[in-house]
């Protein structure tokens, strides 16, 4: 055994026990059998070959001495001494002192006698420690190259192995404690205690004693290794827990509180130069099966535990003399009681192991302990007076207690566990009165602790660890979701490129269709070439002739024949391959009409491949943001069927694009087709697994249709695919609340909160790094929302969520800012119809003033065209009640226009107009809020108002959100009014931000009115171009031709205009009069 003084050996590696299917039942007592080989090293206090031996002890009881050998020449000696203690679950040697208590081998010398010397002297050279904490973890050996432990069975069943827990509670110290701490004068014992469930529902104290009072000047070193938490160690570095570090970690990421920015600088000088007491101690303790469920329990129903702190004097008597302590006549009195309320809600959630931080000591006050953790009793004061707390240190299995130099031999444990015993029940006889007394005292009056009140004003906070080795909660590993997830909806593989596409298709006939003209051409040339080299003019009637003959030559000689085989096959694909039909068709009509359709389109494809030399083909006037744009305006316009038109329009031009699916998804979801809208999600997934808002917003159409565990694990993943993602925790937060689940309603938006601070962090240093180098950036602000730091903000956490929902998916790819809910409106042309209520679009925002408003809900990405329908106005009503008890200075602008927006959606303008008050009151500068109130004065009919409002809106440096709608309704009030010049400028900024059929459609209106016809045309052209379908632009053309004596186009577009249904009376009447009036342009005339 390689031990050298002051050093301690390591612990040996780990064999595992083997599995065992069938569980066999347990030997209450089991040998565990230490065997200790040889030491290597060993240099003698006098001479290098001493003569020594070794002494295992355990629990405070001496297992046996090897026998007396010489150590050689090289320092080796090989002992072969092997002892053995027995394990009793119910008695000594539990499995919570192997989980705490190591094994001691001592080194000892024996030194040669001296004359006249009758006793033999010894002297230790070192102590070994071996941690027994395999034992419990299933191994059934310890081995090392010197020493080994084993047992024949295994200490635990295998229930207890897969259900059982092992609990470590690490106290570093208590910082900043009361100035009347020093270390001078009597000596003082300072002590923190706790109970926690070991077996069954019996709690049990654990205790932790001696701590070292400092005084300030220095940081304790980072990391340090912790203390075994018992006292007969002779070795100074045999104290240390082999491979166990006290680390620390950043403010911000610890469990308890003190942890904000504002709590930085006092923790700094708590920690570094105020007096402090230190532990580093780390106790142990095994919790079998029904233990664990008892601390799941406990913690459910009690968030808040406490752990109590004391200072207790040191009881010290002389011979024959005995102490007052000592006779029992002291009054019970626990001198500088304090507790310190640990939130144990952390270890419920999923996955979660460990919880580290900082808690403030209070001043202990019995009822105030029962409100806020349902103790009925003290710890301290239950285990009686001053000298018990001295004296039982074994028996609270706590902190090193002065050890005596004789250690009690084997055959003295039994004398010493029943006088143990007595001890206790004495104490269980004294409690029962001491708490009834107490009882009546706190009925009466509160005691007011003055010496606990000192930890209040010195502002002392306790330092500790609780870690468990297996989370209470387990949590879903990130594979098992993803493979929940493709149960559901498979991953579909992209499609292959096709070589024989439509297009390939349609350039294979052109090439064809050359081809045959060239030939043409070459048997016209050898029938008439030389006619054509005579130069003379050939008149109709001859050209007819030739052709006459020409088509004879070719039907004669086989090659018009040969030329339609040649074609054939290329038509056929174009078949296939563009118009997808492969069977045949059965009803003549249906037959008919497809061939017209398609000689009509072979014919033009023939145009375009003769004279592609000088002719180009019409390009593309829609993209698909624009069709996304002119959807939207159609949903706001309530015209559902167009909406639906465009939406399948772009699925229809490349449906491997996820955005298209979320969007028509979210369409149907304003249907109410929820069950259509759950395909379009799952398709978008299926094409992305690893789309996050997929995943998302497959989660909420599960939660509407009621599919609870499906969208638990589709909120989940998605915390797992992007865990830095605040909208995924704040989501899945909000989805915890419907299901009233408190617990990981905390933990998600703690998750959320902890990420926000951070994106705050680090935007504000970016800023600030901008300023200091001369550039100026718009500042985002948001608000921090509150986490749980002291029972005083317990019931405002159960009662309140912290995070407001962004709903669906980007709009661009630009800067994510922050994101406020609007209402969006449009009008078509000069008369708008009803607008629809019911949608609710969360808009990019930068925030204009000076206050921070926007809260987590905002912070996250950056979404549009989410339906508001029963189920996420409960989204929004929860986040938004949430985020109202978060403004810490009150309501800000941004929660006034998201509240102002909920009640546009059910048209109660009147709470709609309060809120924009509000609103505008707190950020004058808001452009979203002017924009807002325009949109409500226009929906109550307030025309001359509303064009107040949004002629301030436009007049701002920054648009608000969605400036489009602004233009449009700013223009069809101006059209209105009669002020046609300023309607014409507002549509052309609403064209040069994004053009539509409708901008457009103002402009052609506009100029018409001033008489400026060619400028409407053109306009009415463009947006008939981008929108053939609408009725008004088919009116007003009509009205253009008209004007300019074009009979035949002006008959054309009154037909369409009224093919398509106007419904625009006032137009149609004026179109009637002008018919009358220059006498054409109605056909049924």
């Amino acid at each position: 055994m390689a031990v050298l003084s002051g050093q301690a050996s390591k612990r040996g590696s780990l064999i595992l026990a083997p599995p065992s299917s069938i569980e066999a039942p347990l030997s209450p007592i089991k040998p565990v059998q230490i065997t200790v080989l040889e030491a290597r090293d060993l240099k003698g206090v006098k001479g290098d070959t001493p003569v020594t031996y070794v002494r295992a002890e355990y629990n405070g009881v001496i297992l046996g001495d090897s026998l007396k050998i010489d150590v050689s020449s090289d320092g080796t000696v090989k002992y072969n001494f092997t002892t053995s203690f027995e394990y009793n679950s119910d008695g000594p040697n539990s499995l919570d002192d192997i989980a705490h208590k190591p094994l001691f081998l001592t080194v000892i010398e024996v030194l040669p006698k001296e004359k006249k010397q009758k006793e033999e002297k010894t002297v230790a050279l070192g102590q070994a420690v071996v941690d027994l904490l395999p034992l419990l973890e299933g191994s059934f050996f310890i081995c090392g190259l010197e020493v080994s432990v084993s047992i024949q069975e295994s200490l635990l069943s295998v229930s207890q192995l897969s259900g059982g827990n092992l609990l470590r509670v690490t106290l570093e110290a208590a910082y900043s404690v009361p100035e009347v701490f020093v270390p001078t004068g009597p000596q003082q014992n300072y002590m923190v205690c706790l109970q926690v469930p070991t077996v069954g529902e019996k709690e049990y104290p654990l205790a932790f004693k001696n701590g070292i009072l400092k005084l300030g000047g220095e940081k304790e070193p980072i990391p340090r290794p912790k203390k075994w938490p018992i006292s007969n160690i002779l070795a100074p570095g045999a104290q240390n827990i082999p491979d166990s570090f006290i680390v620390g970690g950043p403010y911000e990421e610890e469990d308890g509180e003190l942890n904000k920015t504002e709590d930085r600088e006092f923790r700094i000088q708590a920690e570094s130069i105020k007096k402090r007491i230190v532990w580093d101690l780390e106790r142990r303790c095994y919790l079998d099966p029904p233990a664990v469920l008892s601390l799941q329990k406990r913690i459910a129903e009690c968030r808040y535990w406490p752990v109590e702190i004391t200072r207790v004097p040191v009881v010290t008597s002389t011979k024959g003399k005995s102490s007052k302590l000592d006779k029992g006549d002291d009054d019970g009195q626990i001198f500088f009681h304090g507790v310190a309320y640990v939130n144990m809600v952390p270890l419920l959630y999923p996955g979660v192991k460990r919880i580290r931080g900082a808690f403030r000591v209070f001043a202990y006050q019995d009822s105030e302990v029962f409100g806020k953790t349902k103790c009925l009793f003290s710890i301290l004061r239950d285990l009686g007076h001053q000298a018990n707390l001295n004296k039982l240190g074994p028996v609270i299995a706590a902190a090193s207690s002065p050890h005596s130099k004789a250690m009690p031999s084997r055959n003295q444990k039994e004398d010493k566990m029943t006088k143990e015993k007595d001890v206790l029940r004495k104490m269980s006889t004294t409690l029962k009165s001491q708490v009834s007394e107490t009882a009546i005292e706190t009925e009466a009056t509160v005691c007011q602790n003055l010496e606990g009140q000192q930890y209040v004003d010195a502002g002392t906070f306790l330092v500790m660890e609780i870690e468990l080795a297996k989370a209470l909660v387990p949590k879903r590993l990130p594979e098992e979701l993803a493979s929940r997830v493709k149960e559901m909806i498979p991953p579909r593989p992209q499609l292959p490129r096709r070589s024989a596409g439509a297009k390939k298709a349609v350039e294979d006939y052109h090439n064809q269709i050359t081809n045959i003209a060239g030939a043409i051409l070459d048997e016209y040339h050898e029938l008439f070439g030389k006619q054509m080299v005579d130069g003379g003019v050939i008149d109709h009637h001859t050209l007819e002739e030739q052709k006459c003959q020409l088509n004879y030559e070719l039907n004669s000689s086989g090659k018009y024949f040969a030329f339609k085989e040649q074609l054939k096959h290329a038509v056929v694909k174009i078949v296939r391959e563009k118009y997808l039909r492969t069977t045949a068709l059965n009803n003549l009509e249906q037959l008919q009409a497809f061939l017209s359709e398609l000689y009509v389109y072979l014919v033009d494809q023939m145009h375009i491949a003769l004279n592609q030399s000088t002719v180009v083909a019409s390009p593309t006037f829609t993209s698909c943001e624009q069709l996304r744009l002119f959807a939207h305006e159609a949903e706001v316009n309530e015209d559902y069927a167009l909406a639906s038109v465009y939406y399948q329009e772009r699925l229809a031009r490349d449906r491997q694009i996820v955005q298209h699916w979320l969007d028509y998804g979210a369409f149907c979801l304003l249907m109410e087709e929820n069950i259509k809208a759950q395909e379009c999600f799952r398709e978008a997934l299926s094409l992305n697994p690893s789309h996050l808002h997929s995943l998302l917003l497959c989660g909420i159409i599960a939660v509407m249709m009621e599919h609870y565990e499906e969208a638990e694990i589709f909120f989940e993943d998605a915390t797992c695919l992007e865990p830095s993602s605040i909208l995924s925790w704040t989501l899945l937060g909000l989805f915890y609340e419907i299901q009233e689940n408190d617990i990981r309603v905390e933990m998600a938006f703690h998750e959320a909160n902890k990420l926000l601070k951070a994106r705050l962090a680090k935007e504000k240093n970016i800023t600030e790094a901008a300023e200091g180098g001369g550039k100026k950036l718009h500042t985002v602000s948001a608000t921090v929302l509150r986490t749980v730091t002291s029972p005083q903000e317990d019931t405002l956490l159960g009662k309140s969520a912290k995070v407001l929902l962004s709903s669906s998916w980007p709009l661009s790819n630009s800067v994510q800012l922050h994101y406020l809910c609007v209402p969006i409106h449009t009008v078509h042309g000069e008369h708008s119809g009803c607008l629809s209520q019911r949608r609710l679009h969360v808009i990019p925002f930068l925030h204009a003033g000076n206050r921070t408003g926007v809260g987590m809900f905002t912070a996250g990405v950056s979404f549009v065209t989410m339906p508001v329908c029963g189920f996420l106005f409960q989204f929004v009503h929860r986040a938004l009640a949430h985020e109202l008890l978060c403004q810490q200075e009150g309501p800000s602008c941004e929660y006034y226009l998201v509240l102002a927006q909920t009640h546009l959606l059910k048209k109660d303008f009147s709470k709609a107009e309060e809120c924009l008050r509000e609103a505008i009151q707190i950020d004058y500068l808001n452009p979203n809020a002017w924009a807002q109130k325009g949109h409500l004065c226009y929906l109550s009919g307030n025309l001359s108002e509303a064009k107040e409002c949004y002629e301030r809106t436009i007049s701002f440096v920054t648009d608000a959100s969605e400036i489009h709608f602004v233009y449009l309704r700013l223009g069809s009030i101006y059209l209105k009014e009669k002020e046609y010049d300023k309607a014409k400028r507002t549509y052309m900024l609403a064209c040069k931000k994004s053009s539509s059929c409708l901008t457009w459609l103002g402009v052609g209106i506009a100029c018409y009115r001033l008489k400026e016809i060619a400028e409407a045309e053109d306009a009415l052209s463009e947006a008939n171009a981008l929108n053939n379908n609408n009725a008004e632009v088919w009116a007003y053309l009509a009205l253009v031709c008209m004007q300019g004596g074009r009979q035949l186009e002006a008959e054309q577009s009154y037909k369409y205009a009224m093919k398509l249904e106007l419904k625009n009376e006032e137009l149609l009447q004026e179109i009637h009069e002008v018919q009358r009036m220059v006498g054409f342009g109605n056909p049924s005339f």
